[in-house]
């Protein structure tokens, strides 16, 4: 995934005409080029700022040259560098193809046979690695890319030769928490040798086989403690089931690559040598993985990443950088099938698209391909400002994260669409980064967003689990991270240092239960307790709303009458009779909205008819589905509005329809608010060009972005009137202080919006 070369950008480095940009970094960028033999290649150059440095030159300069010691067909191999040069710049082979740990985020856990012919050719390249005296130092499913013939490792950023001394600290952690060995772990310097790179290995099998690192995720700290103490999860489960019992071969080999003891690891080679009876007659011949050796879904994806890398236009030079190379070379575009109409072979495949994508970081490794999804309209051309958008734009909760990545669509291309000048002093590009809504790919879409050095803040995650897994890495970055839809108390542990929290969280949502059932109470002496029920398949989320419904009620003299139930309990009669006969006039449940269900017609059916109640998890489609009549005239509390029925949203609704056809969904205006806080902010924070510093570039309008961490103070002691809401803020933790709880009530089928919920002020 490429991008059109920016004006500023050389027309060729090094004898390598420049196509279009790969990625970029803080410290560099990684182009497309082409020889003038026609071989692509992936360029990296690094920004003159870091080559004055002389200890920055020095370690680029070693880089260049460990990489060159390698030679493996399993290692992308160097084609050409000038770590001299003014910008210096690193060449390799360029050939289109995701990363493992793309594929298996994309397609899912690898099956046994392709995980058995990624082991064999991975040990080969680290036994090459070895055999050079080096250590890679950070073997991870991100510099594993994955071609027709076989993967190819990547990164030799902070590889180590055996014998040199360290050139970071002795109690510095190096690698990737996660993937690192309990060496690495500990920082025990020269006591990491070719062993950790064997753990790493196994780590990185058991993310293919099972989808999920072996010892987790979390927070750095907590993955580095386990990798010492705790024993590898390797999964029962994978792409063909009970992948363990059907190839017990393959688990202990795993584990023992996963021993804690370095000297009870097999050696790559050793790997390599018992894998070798896999390969066929023909990968023997040419040292390849099979041409089935991946699933046809991972095939198709190659193909077609090699179709839109391959597809470009001719590009005219520009007036920066060195001389421009001749035009017209031709560039050839897999389409699918050959001259006679049929569809090519995996091998002619091969040999049309060349192999794997190389990603290279600028200045540590592996750079991640970046989609500028850019809304700017006019003709701004300089540095970019953009806002990102970290949502499930794919998993179970995607409606909500595709309606906040459409407002915040919205808000940017209307603000784009301002007259330049007063009314719009910079120009704004949207990111968009899926993480499907869970833990497991979360952090690889924070990455890739903190890794675009134009991103000054990012909207999501949109789910609980994944802005748990990212809060960490955002934090470290001093990234803004505005929240609409993720609420949860374990999100906010630790004091985060970039969270702005653009809605109450689900504690607050229910303060307004208890003081509607106060008022209720007040009116009619007679009511009775209130029945409170907590199911634990909601773990925190019941656990949250049950405790505060809970004191509430008995700060106001009402003690309710409180039941827990365990997780996955199908039943819920006995527990609903149980309430029911302790005289209850009023009910609570906090859970889910499939138990929600299960109760909602347990209480229809003892004839219950007394105010119902329940926080935002239940308002979903699947409670009326599944509740049925049932559900009518429950009450239900939410962070978020109905734009469509809200009258100060009147103009975005509109706006909403007109652009994408259809009324706002729930969490779109939100967004839309979320975006328009930060470009308010971001126009208190910008400097004049005057103000910024020699090596910062103004944009076209003579303005320069806040640093992302100054922004995430200007966001925090912020107060905005939104479309939807009243946006402050803690300024020290960035929880919300806003006003923000709204209650719907089920009615005809649907959910009625009633408006703000009482608050009892």
């Amino acid at each position: 995934m490429s991008e059109p070369l920016l004006p500023t950008d050389p027309a060729s480095i090094g004898g390598h005409r420049l196509l279009a940009r790969l990625g970029a970094g803080g410290m560099g960028v990684v182009y497309l080029g082409r020889t003038e033999s026609g071989a692509l290649a992936a360029v990296k150059v690094i920004q003159a700022e870091y080559a004055d440095d002389p200890g920055f030159r020095a370690r680029f300069r070693r880089e260049v040259d460990l990489a060159r010691r390698v030679s493996s067909p399993w290692a992308v191999p160097v084609t050409g560098a000038e770590p001299e040069a003014a910008e210096p710049w690193l060449a390799t082979v360029f050939v289109p193809g995701p990363s493992l740990g793309e594929a298996v985020a994309r397609h899912g856990p690898l099956p046994v046979r392709s995980v058995r012919a990624l082991a064999r050719m991975l040990a080969g390249a680290l036994g090459a690695v070895h055999a050079a005296g080096l250590v890679h130092r950070d073997v991870k499913p991100g510099n594993v890319l994955l071609a027709v013939d076989g993967p190819r490792l990547i990164d030799f950023g902070i590889a180590r030769a055996t014998d040199e001394t360290a050139l970071t600290s002795t109690d510095m952690v190096v690698g990737t928490p996660g993937y690192l060995s309990p060496e690495q772990a500990e920082a025990r310097g020269a006591g990491v040798g070719p062993a950790s790179d064997v753990f790493s290995l196994g780590c990185l099998l058991a993310y293919a086989l099972t989808g999920r690192p072996p010892f987790g995720g979390g927070t750095a700290d907590a993955l580095l403690y386990r990798t010492v103490h705790d024993e590898p999860d390797i999964g029962a489960d994978g792409a063909d089931g009970a992948w363990g019992e059907r190839d017990p071969e393959l688990r202990r080999l795993l584990l023992s690559c996963l021993a804690k003891d370095p000297a009870a690891r097999p050696t790559a080679g050793r790997i390599a040598a018992e894998l070798a009876g896999d390969a066929t007659p023909e990968d023997a011949e040419g040292g390849g993985g099979g041409a089935d050796w991946l699933p046809e879904d991972v095939v198709r994806g190659i193909a077609g990443r090699a179709a839109e890398m391959l597809a470009l236009p001719d590009i005219e030079p520009t007036a920066a950088g060195g001389p421009a190379p001749e035009s017209g070379e031709p560039v050839t575009v897999v389409t699918g099938a050959d001259d006679s109409g049929q569809r090519p072979s995996r091998r002619r495949l091969f040999a049309l698209t060349g192999g794997a994508l190389l990603a290279v970081a600028a200045g540590g490794g592996a750079w991640a391909a970046l989609r500028d999804d850019d809304s700017r309209n006019g003709e701004d051309t300089g540095p970019r400002w953009a806002i990102g958008v970290q949502a499930d734009l794919s998993g179970k909760s995607r409606a909500a994260g595709q309606a906040q990545e459409r407002g915040a669509r919205l808000a940017i291309e209307r603000y784009n669409a301002r007259e330049p000048g007063k009314d719009r002093p910079f120009a704004l590009a949207l990111r968009t980064a899926d993480d499907g809504g869970t833990a497991r790919r979360a952090p690889d879409a924070a990455e890739k967003l903190i890794g675009d050095p134009d991103v000054l803040a990012v909207i999501g995650p949109t789910s609980d689990a994944a802005a748990e897994a990212v809060m960490g890495a955002y934090d470290e970055a001093l990234l803004p991270v505005l929240t609409v839809s993720a609420g949860g108390m374990m999100m906010t542990r630790g004091q985060p240092r970039s969270l702005v929290h653009c809605r109450p969280g689900d504690a607050a949502l229910s303060v307004p239960i208890a003081v509607h059932l106060a008022q209720l109470a007040a009116k009619d002496k007679e009511m009775g307790r209130t029945g409170l029920l907590q199911d634990r398949t909601a773990q925190t989320y019941a656990w949250e709303s049950a405790t505060i419904t809970s004191l509430l009620l008995r700060d106001s003299g009402m003690p309710a009458y409180p039941r827990v139930i365990p997780a996955g309990v199908e039943d819920m009669k006995p527990v609903v009779t149980d309430i029911l006969k302790a005289g209850t006039g009023s009910f609570v449940y906090a859970g889910y909205a499939p138990g929600a269900a299960k109760v909602a017609r347990e209480l229809a059916a003892a004839g219950f008819d007394g105010p119902r109640l329940a926080s935002q998890a239940v308002l979903d489609p699947e409670f009326l589905r599944l509740a049925g009549d049932a559900a009518e005239g429950w009450l239900l509390t939410a962070s978020f509005v109905s734009a469509a029925d809200t009258p100060e949203a009147a103009d975005f609704t509109a706006a909403y329809r007109e652009r994408f056809g259809t009324a706002p969904p729930y969490y779109a205006a939100e967004a839309y608010d979320a975006v328009n806080l930060v470009v308010q902010e971001l126009v208190k924070g910008a400097k004049p060009a005057a103000a910024a510093k020699e090596n910062e570039s103004p944009s076209p309008s003579g303005q320069q972005p806040p640093k992302r961490a100054e922004l995430v103070g200007l966001l925090r002691k912020s107060t905005y009137r939104g479309t939807t809401k009243r946006f402050a803020f803690d300024a020290e933790r960035g929880s919300f202080a806003g006003d923000g709880v709204f209650l719907y009530e089920v009615r005809d089928g649907g959910f009625r919006f009633l408006g703000p919920a009482p608050t009892g002020a």
